[in-house]
């Protein structure tokens, strides 16, 4: 058994402390409960802002922060570093990495994956964006891709090497091929000025007929023209169908040859062992009722990007973004205290608080309930909103430090190549 102190409190166990874990630690302190965080990294890490980790426009430890760090002054609060492998719903046992614990209500926060909807090969040769880990891996692969190409003498594998396929047009694409663009205009051919008459192209490919469509048309058409304007080869309409090592094949026939596939076109929820496939829903995730309780069971819940609620807005579910996850935590805070209490439970709604995505300096769309606005005032709404969202008082001060450098300058020392050592 996990070493966790008897308590006569009953113990809500929350896996993950992403956006709805952390929201719902916070929001039970000083709660009638014992409460059991379990996760697999010691720190909270704000995945909006991977996208800049992987450009070199932000260092890791930026947006990261540590949990134990966060829960310091927390009564009755436990935190184990630990990957769950099972759990026994019948015994209310959930078992680890490093052993297992008992629980009163278990809350399922442990977030999604990346989903390549079948394709192996898509799985073997591309690189996500999903953690820490993968945006800096993502980085390397970059900035080796660089290296590599100066260093051959091969006209045609240099040319492989400066093309970057971003399969997936939704704003993690977007902003990714902002971000790169942007680095390819003012950045590359002052590092690797031997690359200052090539071409390196980035293309973009999403297979609905636009952008980011989840948003109004104008807000897709203005991120494409955004994008374009970057010199992005903005492909709408079109699928990944093939690929390998070297190449990838699209709807439309075309062959691209290319030193990096990146994909964020769909993500999956992380499946645990225990439950049978009617707990599961659209995209692997758990299938809840509007109290986040998991199908056939009162003292499970799912919440954030592993659940699958619909209402009436939201027939498909809703959008796997951090404000349903926060939102779905600070009821669920307030439910497990109903429950405590034998009061009524209170159903979900998700208020939609509005949507954004940027494309680089000056250029971002956003919307919100009541208004739409574009270019350089929206891209200041989003450093705000994404600046005020970050935890820790450092990290919101280094990150604005590196947005003001990076706006006049273009050019943070951050361009570094950080592997193991053995690795390429």
């Amino acid at each position: 058994m996990i070493n966790i102190p008897l308590s006569d409190k009953k113990r809500v166990v929350i896996v993950g402390c992403g956006f709805a874990g952390l929201t719902l630690a916070k929001k039970l302190r000083n709660s009638p409960y014992q409460v059991v965080i379990i996760d697999k990294h010691n720190y909270h890490q704000f995945q909006p802002l991977f996208y800049q980790i992987a450009s070199a426009g932000l260092d890791a430890d930026s947006i990261t922060f540590p949990i134990r760090k966060i829960f310091q002054k927390y009564n009755d609060f436990y935190i184990r570093k630990a990957e769950v492998k099972e759990i026994n719903v019948s015994g209310n046992l959930l078992i680890t990495s490093i052993g297992s614990l008992n629980y009163d209500y278990l809350v399922l926060a442990h977030g999604a994956t990346n989903s390549f909807f079948g394709s192996d090969k898509m799985q073997r040769y591309s690189k996500g964006m999903k953690s820490i880990a993968e945006a800096l891996d993502l980085r390397n692969t970059i900035l080796m891709n660089f290296e590599n190409a100066v260093a051959t003498t091969d006209k045609e594998e240099q040319e492989r090497l400066l093309n970057i396929v971003i399969i997936g047009g939704g704003p993690s694409g977007v902003e990714i091929a902002g971000a790169l663009a942007e680095m390819n205009k003012f950045v590359i051919h002052k590092d690797y000025p031997e690359l200052k008459d090539k071409k390196i192209d980035i293309y973009l490919l999403e297979g609905n007929d636009r952008l980011l469509n989840a948003m109004s048309t104008e807000s897709s058409e203005k991120a494409r023209q955004f994008l374009e304007k970057f010199g992005v080869r903005v492909m709408t309409g079109i699928l990944a169908k093939d690929c390998d090592e070297k190449s990838v094949t699209t709807s439309s026939g075309q062959t691209i040859k290319t030193g990096l596939i990146l994909w964020t076109a769909g993500i999956a929820g992380n499946k645990i062992k225990g439950f049978s496939g009617e707990n599961y829903g659209k995209g692997g995730r758990f299938v809840v009722d509007r109290f986040n309780k998991v199908k056939g069971y009162d003292n499970i819940f799912a919440i954030g990007d592993i659940s699958f609620m619909t209402e009436e807005k939201y027939p498909s579910g809703h959008p796997q973004v951090a404000q349903v996850a926060i939102q779905q935590a600070k009821l669920l805070s307030q439910n497990l205290r109903n429950l405590y209490e034998n009061k009524t439970l209170r159903e979900f709604s998700y208020k939609d608080l509005g949507t954004m995505a940027t494309v680089g300096k000056n250029l971002a769309v956003v919307e919100l309930p009541y208004a739409r606005f574009h270019g350089i005032f929206a891209w200041f709404v989003w450093m705000f909103i994404h600046l005020m969202s970050i935890i820790g008082v450092r990290n919101k001060f280094m990150i604005f430090i590196n947005w003001t450098w990076r706006y006049f300058t273009y050019d943070q020392s951050l361009r570094l190549i950080l592997r193991p050592k053995g690795c390429a």
